[in-house]
């Protein structure tokens, strides 16, 4: 069996649980596990080879910001994750490239993707796999709907419907941070990119109101556009498929809520002067949320619903796949850890044993679809599928 040395950069929520992830079925010789608080990193490290019973993993220190540094962090390994901040993915990437090491990353901003894939080039002449977006959503989301796609070939619509959410909601937001603050808002500001009649159109969010019937405990939840869950895949199908779009699941009355913030100028990026000072007024409302929506010792949920109505040999049908995950009380990992690392290692752990497609490629293009699920489950991660 091959042995690979991972680097996965920062070592929070997601970072650890990959770490795990690749140490118990990526086939890992070493993991290392940088961020830019190394007590962090060596906390995650010690947490990840006691659940393992075996000194796999390494912390390390990295500045994500710093490109040399990267750079030289990543050399010698056959594959990285990035679990930083996906305003760092850009300058990260480049230093995957230059340091010879194929890349994933959770991604989150079809921008800073859009800078990514601009690597190809480089990335293809070196013989190396860059694949971003490989989380939840951007990421096993458009893997499923990669797979749905390939059940059809005339009349295809895709519709991605995910979240994250507590089992016990609490007002006023009936939400818990389950990830970054800053990636949360940013999902909840902007545009949305859809296909539409198989044309791309663009659709702001936090709006389309839907309601989603997940059966009992759960009920009826509400879906509302939100911006980056599509990412690059409305262009990846642009001509095969005639509809997709992805939409957040919450609870009932939290997008009412979270409206009200956004009419209001509370989620906007740009800085506004008070006093002798300049702030974002997102900044400020990301610090007055984190408090006030962490629930220490609450458990989490997440629900990825992807469906496809299509025809194959002129006869219609639909194909589904349902995923409902409430995390592991054995290793302690959330909800949301799992479902958003276990995809991007497992990537990872393809990138390595050279599985993917080599350049800068979007996920749906670049993994293949059906591989990825099976595998994913035997990952632990449950994954229904239906059809009709």
């Amino acid at each position: 069996m091959s042995s690979f040395r991972y680097a996965i950069l920062g070592a929070g929520r997601q970072g650890a649980c990959a770490a795990w992830g690749l140490a118990k079925y990526g086939d890992a010789e070493s993991v290392t596990l940088a961020d830019v608080d190394e007590s962090i990193a060596a906390a995650a490290a010690k947490r990840v080879n006691g659940l393992l019973n075996r000194e796999v993993v390494r912390p390390g220190r990295l500045d994500a910001s710093d490109p040399v540094t990267t750079r030289t962090l990543l050399k010698g390994h056959h594959a990285a994750l990035s679990c930083v901040p996906y305003f760092l993915n850009e300058e990260v990437a480049r230093a995957a490239v230059d340091a010879r090491v194929h890349f994933c990353d959770l991604g989150g901003n079809t921008e800073v993707v859009e800078n990514e894939l601009a690597l190809h080039p480089e990335a293809s002449k070196r013989g190396l796999s860059l694949i971003p977006d490989c989380g939840l959503a951007p990421g096993l989301g458009n893997t499923l709907a990669a797979l749905a796609v390939e059940q059809f070939d005339q009349e295809i619509s895709v519709h991605v419907r995910c979240g994250g959410l507590p089992v016990n909601p609490k007002p006023p937001l009936s939400y818990m941070l389950v990830f970054s603050i800053h990636g949360l808002i940013n999902e909840y500001t902007g545009e949305a990119e859809y296909l539409r009649g198989g044309k791309i159109v663009r659709v702001p969010t936090i709006s389309e109101f839907e309601p989603i019937e997940m059966g009992p405990p759960l009920g009826t939840l509400q879906c509302a556009v939100t911006s980056g869950g599509t990412s690059t895949a409305p262009k990846s199908f642009l001509g095969r498929v005639r509809d997709y779009d992805y939409k957040t699941i919450r609870y009932p009355g939290h997008w009412d809520r979270v409206k009200t913030l956004l009419d209001l100028g509370f989620l906007d990026n740009a800085p506004v002067t008070i006093g002798p000072n300049s702030v974002r007024p997102r900044d400020l409302t990301a610090a007055c949320l984190i408090p006030r929506l962490t629930f220490r010792g609450d458990k989490d949920l997440v629900i990825l619903r992807v469906w496809a109505d299509g025809r194959k040999a002129g006869v219609a049908r639909r194909v589904q796949y349902d995923v409902l995950d409430y995390g592991d009380d054995i290793t302690g990992f959330t909800a949301m850890e799992r479902t958003t690392a276990f995809p991007a290692a497992l990537v990872a752990h393809m990138m390595a044993a050279g599985e993917t497609m080599r350049g800068a490629i979007p996920l749906e293009t670049a993994v293949p679809a059906r591989p990825h699920v099976e595998r994913l489950k035997t990952w632990g991660i449950a994954i229904r599928e239906s059809q009709a």
